[in-house]
């Protein structure tokens, strides 16, 4: 529990909404106490959020070309045909690591209903905010992440870095112009029934750079087992994100 110990000094809002992305690789930190520990910060009326995401459903995440790499044509389309579609309820979200898929499975856990970038919660607030993922919206104004700016959570990065800081992206979504947009796919409704949607190109490639420009008088940090834990608004992230994105992608 000493590792966990600066949680508590970080200025997690008792009763808030806390967007969580972490690693415990290379700890002896177990999920479940990790999990036990930032609801106890959070009191009985804060809300725990994780990404709960799945781009194992796909046909071009690197996830899923890591999956096929090593294989023949024929096996790919035999793999792809007996792809399981999506369910919230029991689809797992292995790269999202120990602590997310340990949320995702607490019992009262809400998880949102797109099949590629879904969030799981738990809380009070986690039916309001999962509800009403559109399976066409990855991470805009009708998905989490919306809700989460309009509620005013805030943002752990438990041991990681801006790079997996997903908040950025609804800035993608609020640029003027926004970026292009690109056909995405994934497996919904049945066993290998893949289907086929639109939706922006989300680039995360400079993600690092937008978090290093963060001003730092709007974090919070602490060291966990070794790594920073960096605490920060999720409307401030966003609005910080949309302005860069304006500079940097020209």
């Amino acid at each position: 529990m000493t590792d966990l110990h600066a949680l508590a000094g970080l200025g997690i809002r008792r009763g808030g909404v806390l967007v969580v992305h972490s690693s415990l690789s290379g700890t002896r930190l177990r999920a479940t106490v990790v999990r036990d520990k930032l609801l106890d910060v959070l009191g009985p009326h804060g809300t725990l959020v994780v990404p709960a995401f799945t781009p194992e459903n796909s046909t071009t995440s690197t996830a899923h070309l890591e999956r096929v790499a090593r294989m023949p044509d024929r096996e790919v389309a035999e793999f792809r045909a007996k792809m399981p579609p999506f369910e919230p309820d029991t689809t797992p979200c292995p790269s999202m690591g120990m602590l997310a898929e340990c949320v995702r499975i607490t019992p009262g856990a809400v998880r949102s209903a797109h099949p590629q970038t879904s969030f799981a919660a738990l809380g009070p607030r986690a039916a309001e905010l999962m509800d009403g993922h559109h399976p066409h919206c990855h991470l805009g104004e009708h998905s989490p992440l919306a809700r989460l700016y309009e509620a005013d959570a805030q943002v752990l990065l438990l041991r990681v870095g801006f790079g997996v800081c997903t908040a950025f992206h609804l800035a993608e979504y609020r640029s003027v112009p926004p970026p292009p947009r690109r056909p995405y796919h994934c497996v919904m409704g049945a066993i290998g029934n893949w289907i086929t949607y639109e939706d922006l190109a989300l680039d995360d490639s400079d993600f690092t750079e937008i978090g290093a420009s963060f001003p730092p008088g709007l974090l919070t940090a602490a060291d966990v087992a070794g790594r920073p834990a960096t605490l920060f608004g999720l409307r401030a992230a966003v609005d910080h994100a949309r302005r860069t994105m304006t500079e940097i992608r020209r």
